[in-house]
């Protein structure tokens, strides 16, 4: 399928690498356009492009942008579309966000007020993007390190445990995109090795934390 990347740091580009060795096809984007990517594309083997081009392009497009930049997306684009959000909030970089830091909301769920009429699944946000590179193991290994997803769209997290599973890892469903507070920033899986049952354990396990100044 073609994928639509928007954001290309550490995620974009870890994701680019492993879904066009995974046979799909790729565009990269960022705020600064196309012109300061052109490296990429004999680099990566993706095609490069503006944010818009690339939301347009994809069949399924992911958003690896710091939180601050979601406000500038292609939303027409994207529109109906299948989306990865990748997104995570770090109040150090973002500023407060008053919505997360009182756990009224998830960062995901913040991202679809954003983008209403998006199919959003919660994915490859709690993983090191040098991990995701050279962590992934076949199908059936005892040690394969699972990852978390969580979505309301049943078709598009379909589409997104098939890309874990050829990008090398186990994927557990962790329901709702309501339920992805269960892997964001700080939580005990975010961003540690575990196995399927591990990750299940410390998923049911996660306790959501008090809102800020309690």
């Amino acid at each position: 399928m073609k994928i639509g990347i928007i954001g290309a740091g550490f995620v974009g580009r870890a994701v680019a690498k492993l879904a066009i060795k995974a046979g799909h096809q790729v565009m990269l984007s960022n705020s600064r356009g196309p012109q300061t990517l052109f490296s990429l594309r004999p680099m990566i083997g993706c095609e490069i492009g503006t944010a818009t081009e690339a939301a347009t392009f994809g069949d399924i497009v992911v958003i690896a942008v710091p939180l601050t930049a979601i406000g500038q997306l292609p939303v027409a684009e994207i529109a109906g579309k299948p989306v990865i959000d990748a997104v995570n909030y770090y109040p150090e970089r973002d500023g407060q966000v008053a919505e997360l830091d009182n756990q009224t909301t998830t960062t995901s769920e913040y991202l679809a007020g954003f983008l209403p009429q998006s199919k959003i699944i919660k994915a490859f946000n709690a993983i090191q993007m040098t991990d995701l590179e050279k962590d992934g193991l076949p199908a059936g290994n005892p040690q394969r390190r699972a990852l978390p997803v969580a979505g309301d769209d049943a078709e598009t997290k379909k589409t997104v445990i098939a890309l874990y599973d050829a990008f090398g890892f186990d994927a557990v469903d962790v329901g709702a995109l309501s339920e992805g507070w269960r892997f964001q920033r700080g939580m005990p899986c975010y961003c540690v090795r575990m196995t399927e049952s591990e990750l299940k354990a410390a998923l049911e396990g996660a306790v959501r934390p008090e809102p800020a100044g309690r």
